[in-house]
Parts: structure tokens; C-alpha cells; sequence
């Protein structure tokens, strides 16, 4: 299928427009339709391993995430369908969903047996939702049964305690609208609805369960299905509600993108890639969004293009379990080959009309792109740090965690536990040194891991927070930003007399932007260089290190830091003078600018 032309005038930053949306949802389509199963009720895509729901699960999500994508690119074209996409799926779920004792080779498994069919239930489902005039009105009356009496079970109480409350909602707002079971429906809606109150923490954030995880599922989970249902409603009411919520999260989370298009490789489920799309593109069909019509553009198809350019497909056109290319090392054990599909739901702004501003607007430069800028995303403990000189993006993490243990030096998440990330460094992941990380290395014992960390505030440039390595010893931490410059600062309180510390840096690659450690105070003056290996941005990584000693039942540490894509940048000791009196410190930035911070009060 040839690529259309770039239209660098209507889109001067990624030269894509309407057509090249179209032209990719029908070759990644046309790509999985080899992989259907006999019925065309499976889709068994390769792969290195199944997931952990095995692999008849896997060909429904292979179903149920394409089929998504179909829906969107034949509902976006007014039910205009010349490839036949629906066609095909209308006959899987006739196999998939057979009655109860006449299941064969192509049957789907029960929500009520394998968990997955319920995250699963939620594509079919808005899938439907979707095409409804197109699909399920022309289907006949003994298939919508089956297909009904499939999705109800997803009706019942989630099965995880975090965003899959949200699937039992798609479902019910699905069977509300065909007019089935819809007390029933309605009841779930509102339940599902209710457990996710109890997370929103304010300012467009949620929590992803009780556990301070807070990533990507905010905005392609967390706001995408409420918002979407109230929409597909047409609920004034919840969409009041709602809407304002997407609206704050947006304004936060426009920061999070690189001039080159890449959404920050933070948290869980990154092989969804350009599902980070969905968001944006959705505050644009709702109208609650702070993003222009370009910008939003800009945003979605940076991201698209970003991953399509560097290998996200394999040779068969296929989306790969990985970032750029097939990166296993941050795979979850729950995807399996079909899961990277979720990316479908970046899909979403071909459901906004091609007359429609988002299309039709010149694309507007990204945050990134325009100013450099420090953010504190409060309830989440989060600092964004962005140059304009580079569209680089750096986060700095005091205060999202994925870690279920409370015990100190519990297990960490290499998706969660650094404290910092950014658009074009690791994370580095298995037996490699952990990049920006603080540890302790007690005498005859591991490297501390950084365990569940706790917010102690932010601040226009600062953010902080305190772990608790070992028993009896907690750290306090604080980072200062401005500019490129990074002011890292650590309190170890309560670790034995002459303890060694470690504090890494950033895993760059060879050929990515340049690393800076500097030693201001409590670290000895070297600084050393430590492997780790291949990371999702490529093989080669390392990371500086600096390394000192506890003198006390208080030590404090200090260093600066920079990562820059500029040629030729300044050590970043000219970037600002740091002062240190006992845990009492002042930093003069390069502009003049002083700010304090007391790391001692923090402690207390």
C-alpha cells in the first residue's frame, strides 16, 4: 500500500496528514489478516513467548485489539469500508462466541475463566459501540445473543482493583446502548465509576489502584473510557464531569512528549507505544482539552511517526513486543504477541470528522519545543524538566511507585523506581547497575534497591520524597531543576557509620545525548563509568557514578547532573553554584536565580 505524500505547508513538523492515519490503520490491519485462525475468530500473531493467559487468549486479544482498530478507521470513514475490514470480523465473533457446548477450535474463552477475556470484552465491545449501524444492527438475531450473553459476565465486579474497573463499564455502556440488560448495565456503570473516585488525587491525576502507580494508564485508561463513555452517551452530566478532569490532566501531560515525537518511556505496558495518542485526540473530540487543533496533530502523528520510523514493525508490518524494535526486557508476563495492539486506541482522532480543525489546522509546536520549562505534577509526586534547545524531556520520580510490599528494600520495578527518566536514556533493566538511582552497598549485602517511596512535596522547581533501603535507615531525597541543570540531593539518616553509597546517572547510549555527574559534597571526587548494557533506546548504555561514605548518623550528598542533546555543552558545574551548610542548601543558577531548600526539615 504506497505512503501518501508528506504535506509539509499543513504539517510543517511531521509532514503527515488525514491520508497517512488512513494508510497506516489499513496496513497494520492488512498485515494481521494472514494470522486470522480458520473462523477468522483468532488472530495467533508470532511471537517469543505466549502470555500468562496462554495462547488462545492471546488470538482473542489479537481479535479484540485489530478489531478495535478496524472500528475505528470504518466508523472514522462514515461507515466506508472498501477493504472489507468488518466483514471479516462480523464472522469471528459468530465462531468466537458459540453457545455453550457447541464451542470448537475457534470458540473464545469465558470472561468468567480467564481474566484477560475481560480486559478483552472492553475492545469487543467499544468495537461494537463503534460500528453499531454498520456491525452489530445487520448481525443476526441468534449472533447478537451469543455475542450479548459472551460480554455480560464482564458485567460483575472487576477482578483486579485498579483501572479494569473500567472494562466492566465499556462493556455496560456498549449493552446499554443495544438496549440489553440495561439495569444491569447501568448499575455497573455506576459502580465502576465509584472505585475509580477513590483514586483521583486532584488535578487530572488518578492513581492506578491503591498504590501510587502513576504512568501512561491515566491517559489511556484511567480518563479514556469514562471520558468516551459520557461522549458515545451523549451524557451531559458525566461528561461535566469528567471532561474538566481530562482537560487537567492534558495540561500536564502535553510535557511529556520530545520535540521527536517519543511519549516518555515511564511505567508499565510501554509496548502500547502511540497508544499515548489516545488522550490528546480525545480531549479534541470532547472538547475538553488546553490543546490547540495543530498541536494536538503535531502531538499524535510526532508520536505515530516516531515509532513507525524506527522499526516498531517488523518486516511482515507487524507491531513488535517492544518500544523501538522487540525489546523483551520490559515486557510485562501479562502480553503477550497481540497486546502491543492497544496502540489501536491512538487510532481514535479518525473518529474527529477530515473537515474537522484537528486535520485541516497547521500543526503548532509541542511545550518542549517552545520554552524551557520545570513542572511539578503535584499529586504524583513529579517533576517535568524540558529544554527547548533539544526537545529533550527528563521526569523526576518522588512519589509514583509499582511496588506492592511495603517491606524496606522490597523489589524494584525498573519501569518505576528510578528517579528519573527521560525521552532518549534507559531505563536499564536486569543484572546491569540501576540508572539514576541512589544506593547504599552495606558490608557483605546487595545494592539497596530503592523500594516504595513517599512525596514530601513539590515546588515550582523541586520535588522530594523518602525511602527506606534497610531497616532503621531512611533516605531523603530532593531534586532541583532548572535549565539542564539537575541538583541531586540525598539524606541518609540512621545507616551505620562508613556505609558505602552509590549515586548513578544517566543511561545514554553511544550515539544519544550527553551524560554529566558532578560531585559537589559528600562524594569523593572521582567519577566512575559503569556499563549497562542494552536499554530500549539501544545498545551500548552506560551510566556515570559517583561514590562516598556515611560519616554519621546524618550524611548529606549532593551532586549535579545534566542531560543534553546540545553539541559541545558546558560541564555542568558552570550551570549553577551549589552551597552547602550543614543540610541547608542554596543554589545560584546560571541566570542569578537563588532558591533554598532544607533537606533537614524535609527529614523530620
Amino acid at each position: 500500500m504506497p505512503t501518501p505524500p508528506e504535506n509539509r505547508e499543513l504539517s510543517p513538523y511531521t509532514g503527515w496528514t488525514r491520508a497517512h492515519w488512513e494508510a497506516t490503520a489499513d496496513r497494520l490491519l492488512l498485515a494481521v489478516r494472514p494470522f486470522a485462525s480458520p473462523e477468522r475468530a483468532l488472530i495467533g500473531l508470532p511471537g517469543p513467548r505466549p502470555s500468562w493467559s496462554g495462547t488462545r487468549s492471546d488470538g482473542l486479544e489479537g481479535w479484540a485489539r485489530t478489531f478495535l482498530l478496524a472500528a475505528l478507521r470504518v466508523a472514522g470513514a462514515g461507515g466506508a469500508d472498501p477493504l472489507g475490514h468488518l466483514d471479516r470480523y462480523a464472522e469471528g465473533l459468530t465462531a468466537g462466541t458459540r453457545e455453550p457446548g457447541t464451542e470448537g477450535p475457534d470458540s473464545w474463552p469465558l470472561t468468567t475463566g480467564t481474566r484477560q477475556a475481560v480486559v478483552e470484552a472492553a475492545s469487543v465491545a467499544l468495537g461494537l459501540r463503534l460500528t453499531r449501524p454498520w456491525l452489530w444492527d445487520r448481525l443476526d438475531d441468534r449472533t447478537r445473543e451469543q455475542v450479548a450473553d459472551w460480554l455480560r459476565p464482564a458485567l460483575g465486579p472487576s477482578p483486579v482493583d485498579n483501572n479494569w474497573w473500567l472494562f466492566g463499564l465499556t462493556v455496560a455502556g456498549f449493552l446499554q446502548d443495544a438496549g440489553v440488560d440495561t439495569d444491569r448495565a447501568a448499575a455497573t456503570i455506576d459502580r465502576s465509576l465509584a472505585r475509580i473516585e477513590d483514586w483521583y488525587l486532584g488535578d487530572g491525576w488518578y492513581s492506578d489502584g491503591d498504590n501510587r502507580a502513576f504512568d501512561h494508564y491515566n491517559a489511556w485508561a484511567l480518563h479514556f473510557y469514562p471520558v468516551l463513555h459520557a461522549h458515545l452517551a451523549g451524557d451531559r452530566a458525566l461528561l461535566d464531569r469528567y471532561g474538566p478532569r481530562l482537560r487537567a490532566h492534558l495540561d500536564d501531560y502535553v510535557h511529556l512528549f520530545d520535540a521527536d515525537g517519543a511519549p516518555l518511556p515511564y511505567g508499565r505496558s510501554l509496548i502500547y507505544r502511540f497508544a499515548a495518542a489516545a488522550a490528546p485526540w480525545l480531549g479534541t473530540l470532547t472538547g475538553h482539552t488546553p490543546l490547540t487543533p495543530g498541536a494536538t496533530r503535531r502531538l499524535a502523528s510526532g508520536t505515530l511517526r516516531y515509532f513507525l520510523d524506527r522499526g516498531a514493525t517488523d518486516t511482515s508490518g507487524l507491531l513488535t513486543l517492544g518500544w523501538h524494535g522487540p525489546y523483551p526486557q520490559l515486557v510485562q508476563d501479562y502480553s503477550g504477541p497481540g497486546s502491543p495492539y492497544w496502540a489501536s486506541k491512538g487510532f481514535l482522532g479518525l473518529l474527529l470528522p477530515a473537515g474537522h480543525p484537528a486535520w485541516t489546522d497547521p500543526e503548532e509546536p509541542l511545550p518542549a519545543e517552545r520554552a524551557d520549562t520545570v513542572r511539578p505534577f503535584a499529586p504524583a509526586g513529579l517533576l517535568v524538566q524540558t529544554t527547548a534547545a533539544d526537545g529533550l524531556v527528563r521526569l523526576h520520580n518522588h512519589g509514583s511507585n509499582h511496588v506492592h510490599s511495603a517491606e524496606p528494600g522490597g523489589e524494584d520495578d525498573p519501569g518505576y523506581a528510578r528517579h528519573a527518566y527521560s525521552t532518549r536514556t534507559g531505563p536499564s533493566t536486569g543484572t546491569a547497575p540501576a540508572d539514576n538511582h541512589f544506593a547504599l552497598l552495606p558490608d557483605g549485602g546487595p545494592v539497596t534497591a530503592r523500594g516504595p517511596a513517599t512525596p514530601l512535596g513539590t515546588g515550582p522547581d523541586r520535588a522530594a520524597s523518602v525511602h527506606r533501603p534497610l531497616p532503621g535507615v531512611r533516605v531523603v531525597s530532593a531534586t532541583l531543576a532548572h535549565g539542564r541543570a539537575e541538583v541531586r540531593a540525598h539524606l541518609v539518616l540512621g545507616a551505620p557509620e562508613g556505609t558505602p553509597v552509590r549515586q548513578t546517572g544517566w543511561a545514554a547510549t553511544p550515539d544519544g545525548p550527553h551524560a554529566q555527574l558532578h560531585p559537589v559534597h559528600g562524594y569523593d571526587p572521582g567519577v566512575a563509568e559503569l556499563p549497562t548494557g542494552e536499554t530500549l533506546q539501544g545498545p551500548g548504555s552506560r551510566t556515570l557514578a559517583l561514590h562516598g561514605t556515611t560519616t554519621g548518623p546524618a550524611t548529606l550528598f549532593v551532586a549535579l547532573a545534566s542531560l543534553t542533546a546540545e553539541p559541545g555543552p558546558a560541564p555542568v558545574a558552570d550551570l549553577a553554584d551549589v552551597r552547602v551548610a550543614g543540610h541547608l542548601l542554596s543554589v545560584t543558577w546560571q541566570n542569578g536565580t537563588t532558591t533554598r531548600l532544607d533537606l533537614g526539615a524535609l527529614g523530620n
